[in-house]
């Protein structure tokens, strides 16, 4: 169950500036690093190549794809955010998009979301959810993302 819930997309545009919350620790392992680099056809050494990573890797191992951290903030979102009031939420995109620091393999991951924006569009509303992920133990976040999405009523 989200830990917010709004039952009206009126109830969502006044919660603009809340926090919605925060999700449940995600492992970040060496099989979902490898899953992620089959799907996209990115099998840079610094993510698959384990022996080499702990060898010549500024970071000691293997680190996660960006983009997969990126795309673990979709499990984020759920965890955090139900709107009742739509009858779907679509994703609509990102805005800006930063990875301020690597994701171990190894590590855990959770995402922090922020209702930042609410707007007007035909049919609802769109919404910018600053999602932070940050890495057990780190003092810099793994990424952080203005999420786009358009809730439909």
């Amino acid at each position: 169950m989200a830990q917010t819930v709004f039952e009206t997309l009126d109830d969502l545009r006044a919660a603009v500036g809340t926090t919605l919350g925060t999700s449940d620790w995600i492992e970040v392992t060496q099989d979902r690093v490898n899953a992620f680099a089959e799907a996209t056809g990115d099998h840079q050494w610094i993510h698959v190549d384990v022996e080499r990573a702990r060898r010549e890797s500024p970071y000691g191992g293997p680190i996660a794809h960006g983009y997969l951290t990126l795309a673990l903030t979709n499990l984020v979102l759920p965890q955090v955010l139900e709107v009742r009031g739509a009858r779907m939420g679509v994703n609509y995109g990102t805005g800006k998009v930063r990875f301020p620091a690597p994701v171990p393999v190894g590590s855990r991951v959770r995402g922090t979301a922020e209702l930042v924006a609410c707007e007007d569009v035909p049919g609802g509303v769109q919404t910018t959810i600053r999602i932070t992920m940050e890495v057990e133990g780190g003092d810099k976040p793994a990424c952080v993302v203005e999420s786009l999405s358009r809730w439909l009523a």
